[in-house]
């Protein structure tokens, strides 16, 4: 089985990406200088995030002209969010046994 999540949390954990993230997903797509524009950070810096962002297939680019457009993919969220339901579904099991193990 191959961590398809692994990547996306990676990415997730840093704060400005977390904010990139949603910058994007308000819109349909954003340059790199537009994000900047929002963000206390360099347009460079953004850049870098949005690799990083890109490399976890959050992210996907279009050049178009001199400008390169980022979109928001959220196949990955996607496999993310299942992992973690998989997990909670695991642990609830466990509490649940719990419970009725040990009843209030």
């Amino acid at each position: 089985m191959t961590d398809q999540a692994g990547p996306v949390f990676s990415a997730l954990s840093d704060p400005t990406r977390r904010t990139v993230v949603e910058a994007l997903a308000s819109r349909e797509t954003a340059t790199a200088t537009e994000l900047a524009s929002e963000l206390p950070v360099t347009r460079q810096a953004v850049s870098k995030h949005l690799h990083a962002l890109g490399s976890a297939g959050l992210v996907a680019s279009e050049r178009r002209g001199r400008e390169t457009h980022y979109r928001l993919t959220p196949e990955a969220l996607s496999q993310a969010l299942s992992w973690m339901e998989l997990v909670g579904a695991q642990w609830e099991r466990r509490l649940d046994a719990l419970r009725q193990r040990f009843p209030q």
